[in-house]
């Protein structure tokens, strides 16, 4: 039996993602997931170019696109969505995290 993806997408996610790459100026597989200890409430998430895969990283993929989980951001992440949010003041990548348990007043950190 399969299980189920670490985290899913959402259209708006996988459409950034594809414009993402399509800009990228090096060659790149895909995007990378983290999490990182910053910001007020203890951890921010973390995005970046993935240019090889790495061992023991769970991939995510959909539509075309690869999603590249860091191993020790995958327990914090695990059941999440990922969305791309857009409006006229600031643009960017939403987590709904399952397991965050608070966020910080702007909205740049959580913690579990």
């Amino acid at each position: 039996m399969d299980r189920p993806p670490a985290m899913t997408l959402t259209e708006a996610a996988v459409a950034r993602i594809k414009s993402l790459l399509d800009a990228a100026d090096k060659p790149v597989i895909g995007i990378r997931v983290g999490v990182k200890a910053q910001g007020c409430s203890g951890m921010s998430y973390h995005v970046e170019y993935a240019e090889k895969e790495l061992p023991f990283e769970e991939v995510v993929e959909d539509q075309g696109v690869r999603v590249l989980i860091d191993p020790a951001a995958t327990m914090f992440l695990i059941g999440s969505e990922m969305d791309y949010q857009e409006d006229r003041l600031q643009s960017g990548f939403v987590f709904n995290n399952p397991n965050a348990k608070g966020h910080c007043g702007c909205g740049e950190s959580f913690h579990i």
